[in-house]
């Protein structure tokens, strides 16, 4: 793409200029991150469609595994974040984690290259391919962002939010890339509308080899570029780091006590069982199904692991300063929760409604509903780079906002987008369209709210962290992303009846507003017919409080995001006093 182009820097540029410019290592860790979301991003877009297609699994079966993967592909970067601070350093660990990925995608091309000869093989082949991309991820994910912050020296830390905000945009061209390239080759269709369930394989193949590519771009770089400006390696082996890559009187070995870790398991356990009934209702173990399985373990495990690992590493804090520093990271971790949990409606309830109540037509072209997303990606790499300008000339006239307050402005931007969509949806009625330019605007707004808190995000943990457990201390802010997603499900399904169920209802001869409004009582045989059609006999409801149209449904998010922008911009001078002179 031009734009990567634009962004490549000049011969020795970065290093003749070090005080303006980023180091070539940047330039690295965003050619690496990219191509490796283009194989995450890539592998996610096709693995429900083979599923159901290829494996011939239910839907309900696919949509449940895939949520308990990304679930795990967001608690294991808790497993190699500690793993690359205690023991394997962050290049192992990337390597690792890149080659465990490729590995993982190979094996889901066996597995669409099998199935029609021998299902349970290829069944076996996926499920070792999801296990091993699960591992993968958590060996990359954080590993590869703590190496970021570790570019830069002490002096020059105020770059990060400028330095993440680059690396971030690596992020979303390798994501709109795989979105694009991977369902461009394993999802075809024939002229009369038959998928191809045999093309999956070239699909899964693409993410393969751009993990590849990602890998081997790493390994033969690290060493000339992946460096700090005195040239010793960064993120080598722990036991081989020096006093200069810790702040000074920084001890150099994250050290747990046993009493420490015990309270920590205890604490585990407890959280587990306390979130397992709180999600499932129930302490034991009886209920077998798989939502109930993966809702009542996986769920229960992330939350109990985030908040038990967070006490472990306070327990480990060696003076005020620390404290505080990692109490910040924390308090930030929380607020993303309710950020993502908006955000992600994009792969749920926004696009059922552009499926069933917008008008997607674009120059008399009916852009199919899945791709309206995809102006996220779009939109990113547009804005990443004049967003990092941004915040350098800001910095530039001592006027750049603290990173919470920036936060704040990306958690009272996304409110605003879901409080112009409340609006424009209002007066649609049961089955009036949407404009899908009122999509494109709100994707637009929570883009630039995105690109204030996400990168920002990934640019605080790096610049508060102590350096023995950086990475385990991006692992928790991860979890954090993980929680939000946890919550984005929850709230999707809280979804009034949208334009197609209205349609529906009128076909078998009745009014669903009326049964929704409870002004007729449906026979037993057409509340069997509701039933196989998935229509709704009664309004959702968010904390007691019934939600009878989108409006409404929106406005849930208006107040969740708002309240927490107006809460943590209140916070932001004392987080700032917290951070100890960082900003």
């Amino acid at each position: 793409m031009d734009n990567i182009e634009a962004l490549s820097p000049k011969p020795d540029e970065f290093v003749e200029n070090k005080g303006s410019r980023h180091p070539k290592g940047l330039w690295v860790l965003f050619g690496t991150e990219m191509w490796e979301r283009f194989n995450f991003y890539g592998m996610r877009a096709l693995l429900t469609l083979f599923m159901v297609n290829s494996l011939l699994m239910k839907e309900a079966d696919a949509s449940i595994i895939y949520g308990g993967f990304l679930a795990l592909c967001y608690l294991t970067p808790l497993m190699g974040g500690f793993i690359a601070d205690k023991y394997l350093g962050n290049r192992n660990c990337i390597i690792l984690g890149g080659s465990l990925m490729a590995l993982g995608q190979f094996l889901l091309f066996l597995s669409a290259s099998t199935f029609s000869e021998n299902l349970g093989g290829a069944k076996t082949f996926m499920w070792l391919a999801l296990f091993i991309i699960i591992f993968g991820n958590g060996f990359f994910k954080p590993n590869i962002s703590s190496m970021v912050g570790s570019l830069y020296p002490k002096q020059e830390k105020s770059k990060l939010d400028s330095a993440f905000t680059i690396f971030y945009m690596g992020i979303n061209i390798g994501a709109f890339l795989g979105q694009f390239i991977c369902p461009y080759l394993g999802d075809v269709k024939d002229a009369s509308g038959v998928r191809d369930i045999f093309a999956f394989k070239w699909g899964f193949l693409a993410a393969s080899i751009a993990m590849i590519i990602g890998t081997v771009i790493f390994f033969i770089l690290k060493n000339k570029y992946v460096i700090t400006p005195e040239g010793r390696p960064i993120g080598g082996l722990p036991k081989n780091s020096t006093s200069a890559d810790f702040e000074e009187g920084e001890t150099q070995t994250a050290k747990f006590s046993g009493k420490s870790m015990g309270i920590a398991t205890i604490l585990f356990v407890a959280l587990f069982f306390v979130f397992r009934y709180i999600l499932v209702g129930e302490l034991g173990f009886s209920s077998v199904g798989m939502g109930q399985l993966i809702k009542g373990l996986i769920y229960p495990f992330i939350y109990a692991a985030g908040i038990s690992l967070a006490f472990l590493i306070m327990s480990s804090a060696e003076n005020k300063v620390e404290r505080q520093r990692i109490w910040v990271i924390y308090i930030v971790s929380f607020f993303i929760i309710f950020f993502w949990a908006a955000f992600e409606q994009a792969g749920s309830s926004l696009t059922f409604i552009a499926d069933n109540q917008t008008d997607r037509n674009i120059f008399g072209w009916n852009m199919p509903p899945s791709m309206v997303q995809i102006f996220n990606g779009l939109f990113v790499v547009a804005l990443a780079l004049p967003f990092s300008i941004l915040w350098d000339k800001l910095r530039a006239k001592g006027k750049e906002p603290v990173s919470p307050m920036k936060q704040a402005m990306g958690l009272a931007l996304i409110a605003l987008s879901y409080f112009i969509i409340a609006y424009n949806v209002k007066d649609l009625g049961n089955t009036g369209l949407l404009a899908i330019k009122w999509l494109m605007l709100l994707y637009l707004i929570q883009t630039m709210g995105e690109l204030c808190l996400s990168p920002i995000g990934l640019s605080l943990v790096g610049k508060l962290a102590p350096k023995r457990f950086a990475s385990l201390l991006y692992g928790v802010f991860f979890i954090s992303n993980a929680a939000g997603y946890a919550l984005a499900g929850s709230l999707g399904a809280i979804i009034p009846a949208t334009g197609d169920k209205f349609v529906k209802a009128e076909k078998l001869g009745v009014n669903l507003q009326d049964v929704l409004d409870k002004k007729v009582t449906l026979t037993p045989q057409q509340l069997a017919l509701f039933e196989k059609e998935q229509l709704p006999v009664a309004n959702t409801t968010f904390a007691g409080v019934e939600i009878h149209n989108l409006f409404e449904f929106f406005m849930v998010f208006v107040v969740l995001c708002g309240i927490a922008a107006v809460i943590l911009a209140i916070l932001s001078p004392r987080l700032k006093k917290m951070m100890n002179g960082i900003t």
